[in-house]
């Protein structure tokens, strides 16, 4: 493919994906091609210019295989069909070639620690007996108790529950997930094998990297232990490392060193993302050693609270761990799963946020000092080292939505949890492009069906359309931001080195001549008078930086 090979060729020595901006594009909610309400490839490739315009470097696009979508297409029943509400493997074809004559490289989620209960090989299973060797490739147990009745052991499902569900012949199958999303066993080769063979249908077919979905969570105990003991977070720290059973285990290196290997057979810098939620950034390095992934979504960065030091503390141990193994610092601010950044900063944040736990928001929201810190937020991820991640809608300054009737949710956990957990619907909405009712833009004129979520009536005031051209503009912000950011030389992979400065401000320079300050503080800041302005969350007041606010200069 002549575009592709184009594109791979365009600029720097280094890899592309060791400084890059990727745009998520949760594909249900971006925008709807055929007009049935649900997101699409025809929508993607419809909102390609924009996404040029923003000035990202690629697109992530979430699941878009075939599916039952018991969880919104994390529940895989085939990995090589495209689902028929999102298109065909051949729009999907299109979808690569015309993103790249973009420049925009295309970066779809796999999902290897579970399929869905419909995949041909869970069927197989269910119509095996227990101990058969069509229930090998996943993790079939006997249950503990009188007539094994209880679950093999404590393990709690992410989406609320046992992790365990028991099928008519009295065995459980694990799913650290829904019931309808079994977990595979990885230590059978058929498994790993199939996923190899996985990424080389799709690589032959141009995308240029994966998004690992729940990638420390593939290999288990063998022998299936309880639950360790939970840490209070805000307790002293172990004396040492208790392993977990099933997160983040040390065997689980060796297949994505196996998938390295993969990648490497094809041209052009092919590359992984890993979703990997890890106690320390010394356990998230392992993941993008130089023969393993090459770069992991940075959560301590996501889940710090809004201060100065905690910042800084994670932005010091992120790049000094991972540039320690050669790989590039990868920033995110928010996603499919969490919280919006305003909704999240308009809070009190006192409250520790730990990995493999949902951020659950608590009291009142000032939704205005949210967006504030929101905007600052963005000029300091973009400017740090590395690359960074925007979830759509961030760059629109969307807030949660937090008032979703009952009777609309979505998300596997809110029936799990027995309707005490609200689940991620909140920031999967239908983003806005234009128009002053719904479905803003999201579908086209005349469409019969009603987005698969509601929007809120007050979408239309952070619409595409009402933000273009308002230099006030979350959007301008960051579409100021992104193009600044391609165009500086200091700006991408590289160092960073912090100024004296006083509590609550964060001020650092990038060579050559660039450097940006946060003001965390509740005072304003006086800059250095003889630099020059380059882009302001906040406007500047007589050389004063105001509180939760950032600024790039130009040295």
């Amino acid at each position: 493919m002549t575009t592709r090979r184009s594109l791979h060729s365009m600029s720097s020595t280094a890899p592309w994906w060791r400084s890059a901006v990727i745009y998520q594009v949760y594909i249900r909610s971006f925008a709807d091609g055929n007009g049935d309400g649900v997101g699409d490839i025809a929508g993607i490739r419809s909102r390609l210019p924009y996404l040029k315009s923003l000035g990202v470097d690629a697109i992530w696009i979430n699941p878009w295989y075939k599916s039952p979508m018991a969880d919104h297409g994390y529940d895989v029943a085939d990995f090589r069909e495209i689902d028929p509400q999102f298109g065909t493997v051949a729009e999907a074809e299109e979808l690569i070639e015309e993103a790249h004559q973009y420049g925009l490289r295309v970066i779809p989620d796999i999902v290897p620690n579970h399929t869905s209960d419909q995949h041909k090989w869970f069927r197989a299973a269910l119509s095996d007996p227990p101990g058969g060797p069509e229930r090998d490739r996943y993790i079939f147990r006997d249950g503990r108790g009188p007539e094994g009745a209880e679950p093999p052991n404590d393990w709690r499902s992410v989406f609320g529950g046992p992790a365990w569900t028991r099928v008519p012949d009295g065995q459980w199958y694990l799913h650290l997930f829904a019931p309808e999303q079994p977990d595979l066993n990885w230590e059978h080769p058929e498994v790993r094998a199939e996923f190899e063979d996985i990424l080389r249908f799709w690589f032959s077919r141009g995308v240029d990297g994966f998004r690992i979905d729940v990638a420390h969570g593939l290999i288990k105990h063998p022998e299936l232990p309880d639950l360790p003991p939970r840490v209070d977070p805000d307790g002293p720290p172990p004396r040492e490392r208790v392993a977990h059973p099933h997160w983040d285990r040390d065997e689980v290196h060796d297949i994505y060193r196996a998938w390295r290997r993969v990648a490497d057979e094809f041209p052009g810098d092919r590359s992984f993302v890993a979703e990997a939620w890890a106690e320390t950034p010394e356990r998230l390095a392992a993941y993008v050693r130089r023969d393993g992934l090459h770069t992991t979504f940075n959560f301590d960065f996501l889940m710090a609270s809004w201060g100065s030091k905690q910042l800084r503390a994670v932005i010091d141990d992120s790049l000094a761990t991972l540039g320690s193994v050669g790989a590039p610092a990868t920033w995110v601010l928010s996603n499919h799963d969490v919280a919006r950044p305003p909704s999240r900063f308009g809070r009190d944040q006192s409250k520790k946020w730990v990995a493999n736990e949902r951020f659950r928001p608590e009291g009142p929201l000032d939704l205005e000092l949210g967006v504030r810190r929101a905007r600052a937020a963005a000029l300091l991820m973009l400017s740090l080292p590395g690359g960074a991640y925007i979830y759509q809608g961030e760059e629109l300054g969307l807030p949660e939505v937090e008032d979703l009737p009952d009777d609309v949710l979505q998300d596997p956990m809110w029936e799990r949890s027995e309707h005490t957990d609200r689940g991620r619907d909140g920031c999967r909405v239908p983003i806005p492009w234009s128009g002053e009712t719904a479905p803003f833009g999201f579908s086209p004129e005349g469409a019969t069906g009603e987005p698969w979520l509601p929007q809120p009536a007050n979408w239309k005031e952070h619409s595409v359309e009402i933000q273009t051209g308002d230099d006030a503009s979350m959007l301008e912000l960051y579409r100021s931001a992104l193009h600044l950011r391609r165009a500086h030389p200091a700006l991408g992979e590289g160092s960073l080195t912090w100024w004296d400065a006083p509590e609550g401000v964060l001020a650092f320079n990038r060579d050559p001549d660039f450097a940006c300050v946060v003001n965390f503080s509740a005072e304003p800041y006086r800059l250095p008078q003889q630099h020059k302005v380059l882009l302001a969350s906040r406007q500047l007041d007589d050389g004063y930086l105001a509180p939760d606010a950032a600024v790039w200069l130009a040295l």
